[in-house]
């Protein structure tokens, strides 16, 4: 199933094959649409590498109990090319001039985590040891 110009359900399903509830499936359409925002700024495919969690593949990756991931609100990103950092400032400014919806944005060493919980929420997990 589409849900924009450029993303799919199938992008954002659970990594366990658990089937997607009805209302999950409403702010995973709303994702999507911010997230094709940030496709269509950038002009290069959006990698989802973790989309949308069932609450028993979330417990078993050891993901925070109160996950936007399992809300379907929540997307961890990358883009070929583009480092995290950029990728977090980006998406950073598409929020500041209200393109993308505010939420959560998390920075982490190979992607950055972005969600639309409506509040503003920031943080950087990187392994700083790796970084000059």
């Amino acid at each position: 199933m589409r849900l924009s110009k450029n993303f799919t359900q199938r992008e954002f399903k659970s990594k366990d094959g658990a089937t997607m509830p009805e209302d999950v499936l409403n702010n995973v359409q709303e994702l999507a649409c911010n997230l094709q925002t940030l496709r269509d700024f950038l002009g290069e495919p959006v990698k989802v590498t973790s989309g949308w969690r069932s609450p028993s593949h979330n417990k078993a990756i050891g993901g925070v109990k109160n996950s936007q991931h399992v809300l379907g609100k929540a997307s961890d990103l990358q883009v070929k090319g583009v480092e995290p950092e950029d990728l977090y400032l980006i998406i950073e400014s598409l929020i500041t001039t209200k393109q993308m919806k505010e939420g959560g944005l998390g920075l982490y060493n190979t992607f950055v985590h972005y969600d639309i919980r409506g509040t503003r929420a920031r943080w950087d997990k990187r392994d700083k040891e790796n970084f000059y």
